[in-house]
């Protein structure tokens, strides 16, 4: 067994940290999956606009898979990696990792693949600059 099976690290580079506050907890304290979700799209498009040189719509998420819970207090970690850039499209790892305050343990939340398309002033889309 190798060292990342014991010690599991995030995929890219760190794109967006936030703690997760009581203002986003459902009625048992814990994170609400839509706000996490809606995080995930934020720094996803963050990445997507710079290697498109421009403004991007999110067109799909792909494999979404929630692993653990996300208590108030916690401190997330957004890591985007690019998948793939196409013509107007860009595909985005995404994944959110979790410094729990009261544990003090690191652990991987979720992940999801996003998918980005490049548009235009007029909402139309564009073709990704091929100097990015």
């Amino acid at each position: 067994m190798t060292n990342e099976e014991f010690d599991p690290t995030p995929q890219g580079d760190l794109a967006m940290q936030i703690t997760a506050l009581p203002r986003d907890t459902n009625g048992f304290g814990d994170i609400y999956g839509g706000w996490l979700v809606a995080q995930m799209d934020l720094a996803g498009t963050a990445m997507a606009s710079r290697l498109a040189c421009g403004r991007v719509a999110t067109v799909s998420i792909d494999r979404m898979a929630f692993m653990t819970p996300v208590v108030v207090g916690a401190q997330l970690s957004f890591y985007t990696q690019t998948q793939h850039i196409g013509r107007s499209s860009v595909r985005i790892l995404v994944e959110v990792w979790s410094d729990d305050p009261q544990s003090e343990e690191w652990r991987k939340v979720t992940e999801a693949v996003f998918v980005f398309v490049a548009i235009d002033d007029s909402r139309r889309t564009r073709a990704i600059p091929a100097s990015r």
